[in-house]
């Protein structure tokens, strides 16, 4: 509340594309100052001007890069919550969270281990939680019904290769615009059409980190933003390899002609990967939208309002999608169960 006068002089109802226009007169780069929203699922035409602050973030703090990659940055938390005295089950899903009165009880996992705990943190997708995790009780239902009705990010479709040769002119994040930016937002967002053209993000860490590929070789990662699979529900089995070559072919056609003779090795990930590896309701790759209310004035919850000691961790719970905004979440949500722990 201290802060609207604040928001209210910088405009907070605008739109980030829109924010930007007051500044910019070129359209391509316009679209291309809007892109840090996409990254994270929003609308760039009409996420909050909120996220303009990202720019503040970079220009304070840059961006940084964990050697050895996400991997490598897991392999640490692990490490340090074991060093702590923390166990890792892993390769043994969890099936229920029991509850009793307004307690989350019990975890039990397929292979039928149960074990009692003081509190229960879920890093799972938040309505996969609710939905399947909570089913037994009688809040689970009760709010998947609530989350469901929210609109969901976009999915993507992620294609990983490797190749032989190195480019140390291909940074290590490049956009690849295509030839329309508003309309094809249209499509992914509202439309659920699968465009012809596309908005190619192409990753190459082996610029930055030598460690990831043997000497001589890079890998990447090209990311189109495409609608989740409750506006698109086509067969992603079938039609994954025919856009994973039309991926390579504009990548191709752009930075690496001879792109298909070097390939060592490739494959790609779908909404219903999203959907079946990691529960991702409809597909989706960042959660849910968010809003201005959610941005400024109502934070997703951290902490479920009716059992006391269940907390939610991740893209749809507190501050949103994207890795630092992640790991901010768990670094509350940790602190969180600390304080009713003591």
């Amino acid at each position: 509340l201290n802060a609207l006068p604040a928001l209210a002089r910088l405009q907070l109802w605008r739109s980030f594309h829109g924010i930007i226009s007051r500044f910019i007169k070129s359209e391509h780069l316009r679209d291309a100052l809007a892109l840090p929203v996409l990254a994270i699922g929003g609308n760039p035409m009409r996420a909050s001007a909120l996220h303009a602050a990202t720019f503040h973030q970079d220009k304070m703090g840059g961006r940084w890069w964990p050697k050895g990659g996400m991997g490598a940055l897991a392999e640490a938390m692990a490490a340090q919550f074991e060093k702590m005295g923390g166990t890792l089950r892993l390769h043994d899903p969890v099936l229920h969270i029991h509850t009793h009165g307004d307690r989350a009880s019990e975890v039990e996992t397929i292979s039928g281990w149960r074990e009692r705990f003081d509190a229960v943190a879920s890093n799972a997708d938040i309505l996969h939680s609710y939905r399947d995790l909570l089913s037994t009780s009688q809040r689970g239902p009760e709010m998947a019904r609530k989350l469901a009705a929210q609109p969901s990010t976009p999915s993507a479709f992620v294609v990983h290769f490797a190749l032989e040769g190195s480019w140390p002119g291909i940074p290590h994040h490049t956009v690849l615009m295509g030839p329309r930016f508003a309309g094809l937002m249209d499509d992914i967002f509202d439309h659920g059409v699968l465009p012809r053209d596309m908005l190619i993000q192409l990753y190459h860490p082996t610029v930055t980190d030598q460690t990831l590929a043997p000497a001589g070789k890079s890998v990447f990662q090209a990311v189109i933003p495409v609608a989740h699979l409750g506006k698109l529900p086509i067969d992603w089995e079938q039609i994954g390899p025919v856009i994973e070559n039309r991926v390579l072919d504009e990548v191709g056609r752009r930075l690496i002609p001879d792109i298909h003779d070097r390939i060592i090795t490739k494959f790609h990930n779908t909404p219903r990967d999203f959907a079946l590896d990691l529960n991702a309701y409809q597909g989706t790759a960042y959660g849910f939208e968010s809003s201005i209310i959610d941005m400024g004035l109502r934070q997703k919850p951290l902490r479920d309002a009716k059992l006391r000691n269940l907390f939610l961790v991740g893209a749809s719970a507190g501050t949103g999608a994207g890795i630092p905004a992640v790991l901010d979440s768990a670094k509350q949500t940790a602190q969180a169960m600390m304080e009713i722990l003591r």
